[in-house]
Order: structure tokens, then sequence, then C-alpha cells
């Protein structure tokens, strides 16, 4: 049993806020915490700036000290105290209503909140994280659909030569800020999500960032086949297949997401094409709705559609082989979208007209009748 686990069980005073301030990332730019982490365990805080992981490792006796002190307790009550004003006060907004909310669910491949959360490579990272902090603070309703990586992107050393090394080092979820999301009933929230012949299962973690979430989806799951449970492994790793494999799950798994947890989002933003098939998911749960066929579906759902992008040249963009998109994709086009792989193929193509044997498949043009923003 872990200190964490031990301190839980024993019902150590104060420590559940502890906790509650621990998963809280928004203590990444509001540091009004972090003598608390300095005071547990100076030394693993100054290496990680991790308030989970210190709080995990500290003694069950160093607690207990630290939570007996009658001047902490009364600062951690205040930090309590300002975290839940904070957390019911709603700034003004003109989106939506208590009766019909607005909600805004963004997309992307990476998010920088925190070196405590390394799920982020560089600059786009950089922008979605800002833009939740951002959200949390002036109460916008936003929420965030991620990957969650094992390994994450890779750390760059120098050898004795002067060259490059890149190193992975694994992410133990156990360690890092965010917690398993749970059913009504208490079961870990776990995704479906087709790949050819086979069917993988993605279990669900939150990240709080103030007074918004991003959810993180994890293929690796013990149910699933070897190979599948390395899909999350590396932002951006793998070859052409694997990057297919993980814009699946961001955009075809990430809406199915949100309908499991009731959200039903007026807006999907999209930072870069990575999730571009969230908008034929989408298109696909108003025709399971409706009855409408995909192009009028499509058609209605695309004025809800936002795309930015980051990396303004050519080669920012993924490509895919047509073959490849045809393994993959076909069975989804035919049957849940009833349009036919072909016309698919045209959906992502730069001119709908090109032969299907064009080499390239650039999957980001599927939102390409969008807004686009750069």
């Amino acid at each position: 049993m872990s200190s964490r686990d031990d301190a839980a069980a024993r019902g150590v005073p104060g420590y559940a806020h502890l906790a509650e301030l621990a998963l809280d990332l928004s203590c990444t730019w509001h540091q009004e915490t972090d003598w608390i982490w300095r005071a547990l365990d100076r030394r693993l805080w100054e290496l990680t700036h991790n308030p989970w992981a210190v709080l995990q490792a500290v003694s069950l006796e160093r607690l207990r000290t630290f939570l007996s002190n009658a001047e902490n307790a009364q600062q951690l009550d205040a930090l309590i105290e300002a975290r839940h004003r904070q957390a019911t006060h709603h700034a003004a907004s003109p989106l939506g209503s208590d009766s019909d909310p607005f909600t805004i669910a963004y997309f992307s491949m990476e998010f920088m909140l925190s070196e405590a959360l390394p799920i982020y490579s560089g600059g786009l990272g950089n922008v979605a994280g800002d833009q939740l902090k951002a959200a949390s603070d002036f109460h916008l309703p936003v929420v965030g659909i991620g990957l969650l990586y094992q390994r994450g992107y890779f750390r760059q050393t120098l050898d004795a030569q002067g060259r490059q090394q890149a190193l992975y080092p694994y992410n133990d979820p156990g360690q890092l800020p965010i917690s398993p999301v749970r059913t009504a009933d208490g079961e870990w929230l776990r995704i479906e999500v087709a790949l050819p012949g086979y069917a993988i299962w993605l279990q669900v973690w939150e990240a709080r960032v103030g007074n918004t979430k991003l959810y993180l989806l994890d293929s690796n799951d013990i149910a699933n086949y070897p190979a599948y449970r390395g899909i999350t492994s590396e932002l951006y790793g793998g070859d052409e297949e694997m990057r297919l494999r993980q814009e699946m799950l961001l955009g075809i798994g990430g809406w199915q997401l949100l309908e499991r947890l009731g959200i039903t989002p007026q807006v999907c933003h999209l930072n870069e094409g990575h999730a571009a098939l969230v908008v034929l998911e989408r298109a696909r749960a108003r025709m399971e709705r409706t009855g409408e066929p995909f192009e009028v579906a499509f058609a209605i759902t695309r004025a809800g559609n936002l795309f930015t992008t980051h990396t303004a040249v050519e080669a920012g963009f993924d490509r895919f082989s047509p073959n490849l998109i045809v393994r993959y994709l076909e069975a989804y086009a035919e049957q849940r979208l009833g349009i036919g792989i072909e016309a698919l193929l045209a959906l992502g193509r730069s001119n709908p007209r090109m032969p299907a044997s064009a080499s390239t498949w650039p999957i980001w043009r599927a939102v390409a009748a969008m807004r686009s923003t750069p």
C-alpha cells in the first residue's frame, strides 16, 4: 500500500484537501500551492515540479506532521475555500444558458500544461495548453480531448561525440496528475474503436485544468492485443500506419467519448488536422439521431467545426496512401457513413476528381471546407 492509500485509509485529516490541490493543474500558472510541495519534499519537488508525485512519495509521518501544524492547516483551508469559490463563480458570458449549455470540444494531439504531464512536444502543444488555461481563467465552456502517451515525445541529449540521443522515459499514469474516469456504477470508462478485423479498448483519464477538464484516451488496456496497446505509446512516433491509428483514436474515439460523457458540443475546435476524422464521426452521430443521409448531416454539422493550423506549410500536414485509407476506413465509410470508400477518399483530396490511384491522401482536407484560421 502506498503512503497515499495508507493516509486515505486511516483518514488523515486534511489529506483529501492536499489530493484535491495536487490534481489541479492550475497550480502550474497559479502558484499559490508551491510552498506545500516544497515543504513536503523539497528535493523531489525541485526535480519534478509534480505535486501528485510528491504527495504519493511523502511518508505518512511527514504528512501528519505537516497537517498537524495549525498555520499549515489554516493556509490549506484558505486555499481550498478560494478554489471552490473560484469554481462556482461564473463570469458573464453570452454563450448558452443553464437550460441550454454551450460547449466547445477542443481536440489536439498534444497539450502543454505542465512538465508533470509530459504529453507535448513544442509550439502546437503550447498553444493548446495556453488556450485551456485561458478557458479556465475566463470560465469558458471548453473541454479538451487528447491522447495519453506512455512515453510521450523524446528527450534530447548529446553523447560524448556531440551526437543527438533520443530518450523515451516512461510515463507512469499512477505518478501523473490525472485520474481515471469512472461510470456511475464505479467502472472505469472505456471506449471501443474498430480497427481492421479488431476492436480496441481505450481507457479514459481526466486532467483537471482549473475550471475546465482535459480527457485523455489511452490504448494501453490489458484487454487489447499487444500490438494495439502501444498505439498511444509515443507522440508523433511510428510509421504512417501508426499515425493513422492515432488519428482514428483521437477523432472517432474522441467523439464517442463525448457521447458517453453526455456532452453535445456546439463547436468542435480542431487544433491542426490530426483530429480530422471527428467531423465524419460527428456527422455519423447526427445521421443516427435524425435518419438524415450523410451529405445532409455533414453539411449541417460542418457549420460547428473550426479548424486552426499552427504549422502552415505543406510539410506540416499528414498524408496517407489511399490503400491504407481503404484498409482502415472502407468498412467505416460503407457501413457507418453509407457513402462508399471512393466518396470518402474524395473528401480528403485537394482535388476531389483526382483518380483513386493518387499516391497520397491528405486527411486534413476533410475539414478544408470549414472556417480555417492560421
